[in-house]
């Protein structure tokens, strides 16, 4: 079993986080979900594996603090008080706000130079939680572009809904 990753925008920190148990990257949602434009990005963090895309594209190097997120869900208040046994630190879902500058990047990506990026990408990690095939990753960069363009359109941030 692996972690899901969707990445979608949102108007804002209340819209993001509404009914944070339900998964952001559904075809057709259920009645009463939240419909969001979303990504299944499959095994793709935000903090090492999308800032590792993120390092290529800047052509910089990596550093595991490139991709600085806020959590929003569960508020932080409540996030520090959970006993340390807790199931919800093991199995509840997590809603990330990803900053603006990571969306400029992802939106910048030149048409031309996706297959280039997702190439160099496939080589970093051999996690078997992510899609390494370089078609796949060419498909998460080519989709992951087009939902930071909408979101940078509508003046939104990205969010990272995740869970076990």
């Amino acid at each position: 079993m692996g972690v899901f990753y969707d990445y979608y925008h949102a108007a804002s920190r209340q819209a993001a986080a509404e009914k944070p148990e339900d998964p952001r990257a559904v075809e057709k949602p259920m009645r009463g979900m939240p419909a969001f434009d979303a990504v299944d990005a499959k095994g793709i963090d935000p903090d090492v594996t999308l800032g590792q895309l993120i390092a290529l594209v800047r052509g910089i190097p990596y550093s595991p603090d490139l991709v600085r997120t806020v959590t929003v869900h569960p508020p932080p208040e409540e996030w520090e008080a959970l006993p340390d046994d807790s199931l919800y630190e093991k199995e509840g879902a997590v809603i990330e706000e990803l900053p603006a500058d990571v969306r400029d990047t992802l939106a910048g990506i030149p048409d031309d130079r996706r297959g280039e990026f997702a190439e160099l990408w496939a080589q970093i990690d051999d996690d078997p939680d992510i899609p390494s095939a370089a078609g796949r990753l060419l498909e998460v960069v080519t989709e992951l572009r087009g939902l930071a363009q909408r979101a940078q359109r509508e003046d939104q941030l990205i969010y990272c809904w995740m869970a076990v």
